[in-house]
């Protein structure tokens, strides 16, 4: 970038200028498109308040506001709010800031339609266990900053007395087949179909691709897992006979590629809606005649390549424990799809929610010693084809981490037959809801096919900055 081109952006020659020179040659290093540098420096320029957090652009805000030449305020935007809309609930344990942020959401004026899942807790913008249906448009952060992060089960044809009585293999595996926590990577680098993609097909995921190649087959932080268990089947689908099997399970989704599209477009939506109150910031949306055609395409880019981080994980593990492979199932949320919907085509959010169209196979997560459930769709209108995404928190992470001790909770683990190779307090299975109370919450949207029972359980350590 140069010099007349900042003048003309509104940078005078001096300190502020040199800062913005420095700040957009570190960004073209990184990677960002001078498009992108030149849209984040009108924005710093209007609001520097945003930017001051900015590693490659907090000393040009600090500059901007030292001087004074922070742009006066644009005309705030005048919304037609969709005051009469309601939404569905399932459950009856949700918190009222939940439903708070529920009914902010209903009142955006691109929303037609609303439910809220029983797993439902605060979350940004919309609550984790959201589904909102708009018309026209996309909210990145009603999607989320872990873009479908997802959910796959591999069976295999192996009676589940083998991890108790080969326990330390299986525990090799776990260690040997899975990296974990922000920055996890593996060396040598993973491959699949994925990275033959075309990562230009944005500019932001572009950059993204050598990141992304690095992280390739790694599982994230917070509520992530890697498990081995016990599947029961009581009648026979999915191809598998009724009986009990080995199973794996892993919880994960498009690490940080994932989040840097998440952040990167929803700055972008909310600079679009600086009218918007506090209290819906995070729920700036982009239209799909604009922005959010690019947004769409990184997103749908991000889903599959958090499929394929679990596929190579399942690849890696299913290669060494060496038995075959009966079923294998996945599922995602943190989406959004473009539906019909009572005949009208909207985009359906579902922040932690899944798909539950009639016959699509799902899983739905407990806890660390609670059951997963594999289930089928019934297609209900009313959620919007969705469910719940598992069981749902009633413990902040930070109040966790005071309440409880491993001390306390090892015992209680052991007495249920699970032994946790490593997890952080934050997930110890008390923060959780009751998944049972949650299913029963949810029978006319879904049907049980299976029970999953954890039995060795490898998550993020201690001390890993959460990404769900």
């Amino acid at each position: 970038m140069k010099s007349r081109e900042l003048l003309k952006l509104g940078y005078p020659k001096g300190p502020v200028m040199l800062a913005a020179l420095s700040a957009a040659g570190n960004a073209r290093v990184s990677g960002r498109s001078n498009q992108a540098i030149r849209r984040i420096l009108r924005d710093l320029l209007r609001r520097p308040g945003d930017f001051t957090d900015d590693p490659l652009f907090g000393k040009v805000a600090a500059a901007v506001i030292e001087a004074g030449l922070a742009a006066a305020d644009l005309p705030r935007q005048e919304y037609r709010w969709n005051e009469g809309l309601q939404y569905a609930v399932w459950g009856d344990e949700i918190d009222p800031d939940a439903h708070r942020q529920m009914s902010n959401a209903c009142r955006l004026p691109i929303s037609v339609a609303g439910a809220l899942m029983p797993d439902a807790h605060v979350g940004y913008g919309l609550p984790i266990g959201g589904v909102l249906a708009t018309q026209g448009a996309v909210i990145p952060y009603a999607v989320g900053v872990d873009i479908a992060c997802r959910m796959m089960l591999t069976v295999f044809d192996l009676p589940p007395q083998r991890l108790k009585d080969d326990q330390d293999r299986f525990e090799c595996v776990l260690e040997d087949c899975t990296r974990f926590g922000v920055g996890a990577e593996w060396k040598p680098r993973r491959n699949h179909p994925v990275m033959d993609e075309d990562w230009k097909v944005t500019p932001v995921t572009a950059r993204l691709k050598d990141l992304a190649h690095r992280q390739l087959g790694t599982s994230g932080s917070g509520n992530h897992f890697v498990e081995f268990g016990e599947i029961v089947f009581e009648r026979p689908a999915l191809g598998v006979p009724a009986g009990s099997f080995a199973a794996v399970l892993s919880h994960s989704g498009s690490r940080g590629p994932g989040n840097q599209v998440a952040t990167e477009y929803s700055r972008r939506a909310m600079s679009l809606h600086r009218g918007l109150p506090k209290e819906l910031r995070h729920l700036a949306w982009l239209d799909l005649d604009g922005d959010g055609a690019e947004y769409w395409a990184a997103m749908e880019l991000m889903g599959r390549y958090a499929s394929a981080n679990h596929h190579v994980i399942h690849r890696q593990i299913a290669a060494a424990v060496g038995a075959d492979v009966i079923a294998q199932v996945e599922n995602h949320h943190n989406f959004a799809w473009r539906e019909t919907h009572e005949g009208r085509d909207v985009v359906v959010h579902r922040k932690g929610a899944t798909p539950a169209h009639a016959g699509v196979v799902g899983i739905i997560p407990g806890s660390m010693a609670s059951p997963a459930y594999v289930v089928e769709g019934l297609g209900n209108a009313r959620s919007l084809a969705s469910a719940s995404h598992g069981a749902g928190r009633v413990l902040s992470r930070t109040a966790a981490v005071h309440k409880y001790r491993w001390r306390d909770v090892l015992p209680w683990l052991q007495a249920r037959g699970v032994k946790v190779l490593s997890a952080g307090l934050d997930e110890v299975p008390m923060v959780y809801k009751d998944i049972d109370k949650v299913m029963a919450a949810q029978t006319d949207l879904v049907r049980p096919l299976a029970r999953f029972m954890p039995r060795l359980v490898k998550m993020a350590p201690a001390g890993e900055k959460p990404e769900d």
